[in-house]
């Protein structure tokens, strides 16, 4: 898309590609307004019609980056009943989305008050916290299920931040989604309701 100006149809569409697709490749810094509106061939001020402003665009973007997670990881558990194998979905879709993994988990950068943003948020939480059956050892106990939960999301997230910055390429697996099974259950241990071979 880049270089390529703009002429018609979904203007809001064309301006979240083009962004997402500058985070992904410059980083978040790199967005800036004017610039996307000169990528596209529109005016400077077209921008702030959809958005109002570039937190307003990293706030669309950050929904529509949740929605996707909360698809990934819900397929994924009504596929598999798996709790491992949403931890996989979601290292799956942070490392082919990683314009909107970079903007996501960012409160810093987004309007923390706009309700589709708690929409999207609690959708992908739900997915992250909900199934928490493979916890056998703490089914009981709320708290404790919301630990484990946090482990496991802390290991998921951990694995696709560093593979996306570089620093796993040279590890003992060279596929993201294959460490991340590797590295639950070196820590968990085989999880309670996981289909064998999955």
């Amino acid at each position: 898309m880049a270089g390529v100006p703009y002429h018609h149809g979904n203007l809001r569409r064309a301006m979240l590609d083009a962004a997402v697709e500058t985070i992904a490749r410059d980083g978040v810094a790199a967005l800036n307004l004017r610039d996307l509106a000169r990528r596209l061939g529109v005016s400077h001020a077209a921008p702030t019609h959809h958005f109002v402003d570039r937190t307003g665009l990293l706030t669309a973007i950050a929904i529509e980056g949740y929605d996707g997670l909360a698809a990934a990881t819900r397929a994924a558990w009504e596929e598999t009943h798996a709790y491992l194998e949403v931890g996989v979905a979601y290292v799956r879709y942070a490392t082919a989305n990683p314009g909107h993994f970079a903007v996501m988990f960012r409160p810093d950068l987004v309007r923390g008050d706009d309700p589709e943003l708690a929409r999207a948020s609690a959708a992908s939480a739900a997915m992250l916290y909900g199934p928490l059956d493979d916890f056998a050892n703490v089914a009981g106990d709320t708290d404790q299920r919301r630990i484990a939960a946090t482990a496991a999301w802390g290991l998921v997230h951990g694995i696709a931040t560093l593979w996306l910055q570089g620093s796993l390429r040279d590890g003992p697996l060279d596929d993201p989604e294959e460490l991340t099974r590797a590295a639950a259950r070196y820590l968990f241990g085989p999880p309670s309701g996981v289909r064998p071979g999955s």
